[in-house]
């Protein structure tokens, strides 16, 4: 209730462990059923070792709770820096260093471009879920509990007395509120009180055709109008449950609608004929989100494990032609593989560990040709391997070699024997040239394999984007010319490994400076750097990357 009235609803969630588990989804409940678009959330807060946190470690807890409905992130914390001499300068003992003195401020856009996009996506439409759990009438209460538990492929809401009592209706078999979310089914906690009210109230809904589940309610909450209002309670809950002959049974008819007890919610989903809204593996692997507006339909899927998922998801759309959205570099291409069946379209899917992407449906489906997730995700044909040597040029302001060193091959800096580079915070610049014979058939990308923690890649001296999270790939087919080009790759780390390095010096000696620093002489080095392999790839004709779709998704 207190959402309701609020202007701006805000949950908050931690980078790791569980606070926001249940904050969120009491958040983004209360902006679905009050009709409010945007539910921000107090994001990537954090305790523990300073400086070890970059965005790729944020992205599993980000997308878990965009797929709650989170849509407004707020970025924690970012802290004043006055002192332009010190670095990394003023932290706290919570929070991870959104600030411009951390090493990867200069490339914190292209994540920020991704929090954008997803934002933007998820304010769109209406959030879809069939179910609305009732979160009862006791006192206080910030949040509902899912009995029976949600089966796989559905998605909820919890929803208070105040919006049942005073906007929910029945239409088509739904219950719809007034700014039009809807619900299939209506879950009753396994409480013993109600209030006549509100009993009242489901009755006619039931009676209109709504769905319920839950038990018999047997008395009011409430001193209010006792004894009567327990007598109240006890008469209706009897028409409502009860058959002719007075026995509480697991289901009837009452109206148009149905009341139900004592039945799991994969039960009454059978008993209804309602498909899941979207298909997933068993495991929970998977968390998606689904928003609906005229004309196109958008779901959200993330993967929310540190393995490669191959998964062939069935979305409860028929008739449409499936595309992917990706929010991390801002394309937009359609997926030629995909089967129509009852009640939906399967498209198979590959995600990377932690990847998220959106499947998108707004265009009348083309012929089906194509079935196997390689026609979605050509295999890639490898057209050269950068495997050195490299020239790597650090930052001698920032403690490293004053003049650019020679990497014969691509390692962690942690390992070197120079303690320039053992300890070196900050960015880095890897340059190699190679030879390319080009191939306008087919898209050109360069993969990096694995870094830490952020890069941005230049072709022939032109920015060809940036990468923070698997996989860390970028297109750079326009960027190519025939005969020498030069690829270098900007790489950031931690402030983590100097502040390790800089207990082992004396105080006069130090580069840094802050308030909170965890670490001892010899606490664990962060690996760093660039650790490949680079390759340069074609992906075949399939895929294409589209240039005349949504500004706002596209934002550079």
């Amino acid at each position: 209730m207190y959402g309701g009235q609020s202007d701006e609803i805000g949950g908050e969630f931690w980078s790791e462990g569980e606070l926001g588990d249940i904050e969120n989804r009491a958040a983004t409940s209360a902006g679905h059923i009050y009709g409010k678009n945007k539910i921000s959330a107090e994001s990537n807060t954090s305790g523990g070792p300073a400086y070890s946190r970059y965005p790729a470690k944020m992205k599993q807890r980000n997308d878990r709770f965009f797929a709650e409905g989170i849509n407004n992130t707020l970025l924690h914390v970012y802290i004043m820096q006055p002192y332009e001499d010190k670095n990394p300068g003023v932290n706290a003992w919570f929070g991870n260093e959104f600030d411009r003195k951390n090493t990867w401020f200069s490339q914190l856009d292209v994540y920020i471009y991704y929090l954008k996009r997803v934002n933007f996506m998820l304010q769109q439409g209406l959030n879809v879920a069939d179910v609305a759990y009732f979160i009862g009438e006791d006192a206080p209460k910030m949040t509902g509990i899912t009995n029976p538990p949600l089966p796989i492929g559905y998605q909820f809401d919890y929803i208070n007395a105040e919006v049942i009592m005073r906007d929910m209706k029945v239409k088509d078999g739904k219950l719809t509120l007034p700014h039009g979310t809807q619900y299939k089914v209506l879950v009753l906690p396994k409480l013993e009180t109600m209030r006549p009210g509100l009993l009242k109230k489901i009755k006619q809904l039931v009676q209109d055709g709504a769905v319920v589940l839950g038990p018999a309610p047997s008395r009011s909450p409430s001193l209010q109008n006792q004894p009567e209002a327990d007598r109240e309670v006890m008469r209706a809950a009897a028409e409502l449950w009860a058959d002719v002959d007075g026995r509480i049974v697991k289901e009837r008819t009452y109206g148009k609608g149905r009341i139900m007890d004592g039945l799991t919610l994969e039960e009454v989903f059978h008993n209804i004929n309602l498909a899941p809204d979207c298909r997933l593996p068993g495991d929970n692997s998977i968390h998606y989100g689904h928003r609906t507006m005229k004309g196109m339909e958008i779901y959200f899927l993330s993967n929310q494990t540190d393995e490669e998922k191959i998964i062939n998801p069935g979305f409860r759309i028929t008739g449409m032609q499936p595309e992917l959205w990706d929010a991390a570099k801002g394309t937009i291409r359609s997926l030629p593989a995909f089967r129509q069946e009852e009640n939906f379209t399967s498209v198979p899917l590959k995600l990377q560990p932690y990847e998220s992407a959106f499947i998108v449906f707004r265009r009348p489906a083309k012929p089906e040709s194509l079935n196997d997730v390689t026609d979605n995700y050509p295999d890639p044909r490898l057209i050269e391997k950068l495997q050195g040597p490299w020239t790597v040029a650090f930052d001698p302001d920032r403690g490293g070699p004053d003049e650019p060193v020679i990497f014969d091959f691509l390692t962690d800096w942690t390992t070197s024997p120079d303690d320039r580079i053992k300890y070196y915070s900050g960015k880095a610049v890897y340059t190699i040239r190679f030879n390319f014979t080009n191939r306008p058939a087919e898209n050109v990308v360069i993969d990096l394999g694995s870094l830490t923690s952020m890069a941005k890649v230049y072709v022939n001296g032109i920015c060809a984007g940036g990468v923070w999270t698997p996989p860390y790939q970028l297109e750079i087919t326009q960027l190519l010319k025939d005969g020498t080009n030069e690829i270098s790759i900007e790489v950031v780390n931690n402030w983590m490994n100097r502040l390790i390095g800089d207990r082992n010096l004396p105080e006069k000696q130090r580069q840094t400076w802050c308030f909170v620093n965890p670490y001892k002489a010899d606490s664990p080095l962060q690996p760093s750097g660039l650790f490949g392999p680079v390759v340069i790839n074609g992906l075949g004709t399939p895929v294409r990357f589209s240039g005349k779709d949504p500004e706002m998704f596209q934002m550079k």
